[in-house]
């Protein structure tokens, strides 16, 4: 049986009880660094035995696969977060499941949700992009989709290249953007920009050097719909609601 099993993205004590008695239970983990692992198991007093898991090294997820297929038990962790979401897992659960493995995939920690949910931006429905390409060509395509279904949309940038995308989002889809930036989510040193683009990118200048593990939402701006709303609420009898 494969645990598919989210661990903290920052601060070590966000993990969820599920996940604790998963990592208990299993005989074995895979996870992207054991050093990184090593130091979550013993932070909760946890012994197990590690196996790096490569996605991109076809032995690594043979193996993995060859422990599951003896009818032994893992947990799929990754440094942070939960595994298959931007992150190392979806080839081993794909293959799982082909071959009848049973899996179970636990919630919990995702820089993604915590984004949108602290950002203060709509999130009832928005657009998740993950690592974007490198190429400009590229980055202004798949931003030119998701923005114009004009909802949030949200992305994972590095550190390093956070100040030349904002630049590049703002000279191609101009000054009415709404631009977030959370940095650092769960840790000592976490922080959130969030305004008009301009003033989100002279915020990021001011701080200097830029460091950490970096969100970034985009919002266009918002579009007068409505009549066109009021139709749509009306079709699937949902009126106005009251205060």
């Amino acid at each position: 049986m494969l645990f598919i099993v989210p661990t903290p993205i920052g601060n070590l004590k966000d993990i969820t009880l599920r996940a604790l008695d998963a990592l208990k239970e299993v005989e074995a983990v895979f996870c992207e660094d054991t050093r990184r692992t090593l130091n979550l198991l013993n932070h909760h007093g946890l012994q197990k035995r590690l196996f790096r898991y490569n996605e991109h090294d076809e032995r690594s997820v043979a193996g993995a696969m060859a422990w599951l297929r003896a009818g032994r038990s893992a947990a799929l962790v990754t440094d942070g977060g939960s595994p298959c979401i931007s992150d190392p897992g979806r080839k081993l659960v794909a293959l799982a499941r082909e071959q009848g493995i049973k899996v179970t995939a636990l919630p919990g920690p995702s820089a993604l949700i915590a984004a949108a949910a602290g950002s203060g931006l709509p999130a009832d429905s928005f657009i998740f992009l993950g690592f974007l390409p490198r190429s400009r060509g590229k980055i202004v395509k798949a931003l030119a989709a998701a923005l114009a279904l004009n909802k949030t949309v949200i992305l994972f940038e590095s550190p390093h290249r956070l100040k030349k995308f904002l630049a590049l989002a703002r000279e191609e889809f101009g000054p009415g953007l709404t631009a977030g930036v959370a940095r650092e989510i769960s840790k000592i040193y976490e922080e959130w920009i969030v305004g008009p683009i301009d003033e989100t990118i002279a915020r990021v200048d001011a701080a200097g050097d830029v460091k950490g593990e970096i969100v970034v939402l985009l919002r266009p701006p918002e579009k007068a719909r409505g009549g066109e709303e009021d139709a749509e609420n009306t079709e699937y009898g949902q009126g106005p609601t009251l205060p």
